[in-house]
């Protein structure tokens, strides 16, 4: 059940990271569905990324809870994210 609820704050993370990126990069022109995508997209790079760190950091005893799941997810969820917004910046 632990790992269950580690997920879960994995996605709402992501969710946050994604939506809060708006602020960090600002574009001139925006369409509608821009924060349902920032939000799906860092929640989906959350998931990746902290699957990916309790692998790497915690292989013996995975955990959802632990701080490479938490580290990975923000890592990754941050990274994507920005990669994201910085990319249609430059296609605008």
């Amino acid at each position: 059940m632990e790992n269950w609820i580690g997920v879960g704050i994995w996605i709402v993370i992501g969710a946050f990271i994604g939506l809060s990126m708006k602020l960090v990069v600002r574009l001139p022109e925006e369409t509608s569905g821009h924060s349902t995508l920032l939000a799906i997209l860092g929640a989906f790079a959350a998931m990746i990324g902290g699957m990916l760190g309790v692998g790497i950091f915690h292989f013996h005893e995975p955990l959802a809870l632990s701080a490479g799941g938490m580290g990975g997810a923000v890592a990754l969820s941050v990274l994507l994210t920005w990669i994201y917004r910085w990319g249609v910046k430059g296609m605008i």
